[in-house]
């Protein structure tokens, strides 16, 4: 919903965010990134345990990460069902249960006695994880719109990018003093957390006059404004193959670097330290970026670079390089990665204020579901060497790259407004 406009020496104020201060708006970057936070973390905190869990239960590479796979494919279908549920309902009840069922789920993977019912509170784990990254998205589009919204989504799409590095090397350094099972005791505090912070911080961004508005009240009017959009298809493809490829990576990088090339947990917690500089830089430089040049351009160079990288450690993986000629091109990749986020989110809802949860779910459910669907692959084909994760980064990258110049066709996205 937009304020009027107002001249002289009065603020224009276009968006209901814009009225915020800059320690308001503090406050939504702290707690908004937070509820990103929470999907990543349930999913990859683990991810060091996983040589664990093999040995515990005595089961495969492969099955083990099918606990990983539970955990995305949950999360897809909880976004699916809390995006359209917030649209019609406000961003806060929505929320708050959801993560409710993420708190029990957690308890219940915590005390799982072996791996098939772990995979399946692994599934409850990642439906109620689904509503923090779908509520805070789309929270930030209510409240602001053009460039504004670059820089807000920017700032979420730092955490959804750290968060999945930075969550294994914490798992790492909880290991030390801990189980696999704390890890799971630790996220449902963190839910908890979650909860509290919502109750007390969360203000409700969608009223109800915005639930009801004429072509976008109903979930079938929706979907349809979403999907009968060429760009918002294209970027949300995009967006799915961009995330399989950094979560092909994740899935398979706790056997790659710990057993093939001999890392112990916390080696492996501070590569994905050295990691996460790349994200950061990326969704840092693209967001300014994005003010000066359009983000679907910057996304052009963004998906070469991931399919360039890729294939730069296939041949230096194969040419026998070591574990230095697959790190140096994977920080390149991981920082394409961090550059691509922020740019996916804008451009696809910058069209979209009106359904905003449900185009938010879209994007979010895409990119999980995808990548728990792709990511097993890496397994199928055996991490004997690096080679098979990075045929899989550099088939993603390539979809993602072909999409881009077919679907969306960068010059006709229209240009932000400010």
């Amino acid at each position: 919903m937009t304020a009027p406009a107002t001249t002289g020496s009065l603020r224009v104020v276009l968006h209901p965010g814009d009225s915020l201060s800059r320690g308001q708006r503090l406050v939504y970057v702290f707690v908004l990134g937070a509820l990103t936070a929470l999907g990543p973390f349930t999913i990859d905190l683990y991810l060091p345990a996983f040589p664990a869990l093999k040995e515990q239960f005595g089961v495969t590479d492969g099955a083990v990460q099918l606990t990983l796979t539970a955990t995305t494919l949950g999360f897809a279908i909880g976004q699916l069902l809390v995006g359209p549920w917030s649209d019609k309902v406000g961003r806060r009840l929505p929320l708050i249960i959801a993560t409710t069922v993420h708190i029990a789920a957690s308890i219940g993977a915590a005390t799982a006695p072996n791996i098939e019912l772990l995979a399946m509170f692994r599934v409850l784990q990642g439906m109620g994880a689904a509503a923090g990254g779908v509520v805070a998205m789309a929270t930030v589009r209510d409240l602001f719109g053009g460039k504004p919204l670059v820089r807000m989504l920017s700032r979420l799409a730092m955490v959804n990018g750290l968060a999945p590095i930075l969550a294994p090397l914490i798992g790492s350094q909880m290991l030390q003093f801990t189980s696999w099972r704390g890890i799971f005791v630790f996220l449902s505090f963190y839910g908890l957390a979650v909860v509290i912070a919502s109750i007390l911080l969360i203000v409700e961004t969608l009223p109800p006059a915005r639930r009801r508005e004429a072509g976008h009240s109903t979930m079938r009017q929706r979907y349809k404004a979403l999907f009968s959009d060429r760009i918002f298809v294209g970027v949300a493809l995009i967006g799915a193959m961009v995330f399989s490829g950094l979560f092909s990576y994740l899935s398979a990088s706790p056997f790659l670097f710990q057993q093939v090339y001999g890392l112990d947990a916390q080696q492996y917690g501070l590569l994905f330290a050295v990691n996460s500089v790349g994200v950061v830089l990326g969704v840092q430089i693209s967001a300014r970026l994005a003010q000066r040049v359009g983000p679907q351009w910057i996304l052009a160079c963004s998906t070469a670079t991931l399919l360039l990288a890729s294939i730069a450690i296939i041949v230096l993986d194969q040419l026998g390089a070591g574990l230095v000629g697959v790190l140096v091109p994977l920080w390149f990749f991981i920082a394409a990665c961090g550059f691509s986020f922020p740019l996916v989110q804008v451009i696809g809802l910058a069209a979209h204020g009106k359904e905003a949860g449900t185009a938010a779910s879209v994007l979010g459910a895409l990119n999980f579901g995808v990548a728990g669907l792709i990511s097993p692959v890496v397994g199928w084909l055996g991490i004997t060497t690096a080679t098979p994760m990075a045929m899989v980064m550099a088939s993603t990258a390539a979809v993602a790259v072909i999409m881009l110049w077919v679907v969306v066709r960068p010059r006709t996205v229209p240009a932000l407004t400010h």
